[in-house]
């Protein structure tokens, strides 16, 4: 599926190779991350973060929270079932 939101210079991703749990992948040029969905409700966890400080890392989780059902129905699309 590619880019599903874009946050700034971040790009959310939803991998079409990828597996379970329901999961982002949050990559710029600076770092990346991997934050868990926790579909359909919330919330989104993050896994493992390189290349951010904790500050953006809690407006990228806060920002992916506000768009959890679109990003849930993304997983749904290109994965079945959380």
């Amino acid at each position: 599926m590619g880019t599903v939101l874009r946050i700034g210079a971040w790009r959310v991703m939803i991998y079409t190779q990828d597996h379970r749990p329901s999961h982002v992948h949050v990559v710029s040029g600076a770092g990346r991350a991997k934050i868990l969905l926790n579909c359909p409700d919330g919330p989104a966890v993050p896994e493992h973060a390189r290349g951010m400080d904790a500050a953006i890392l809690r407006r990228l989780v806060r920002e992916i929270e506000n768009e959890l059902t679109r990003l849930c129905n993304a997983w749904r699309e290109t994965h079945g079932n959380f």
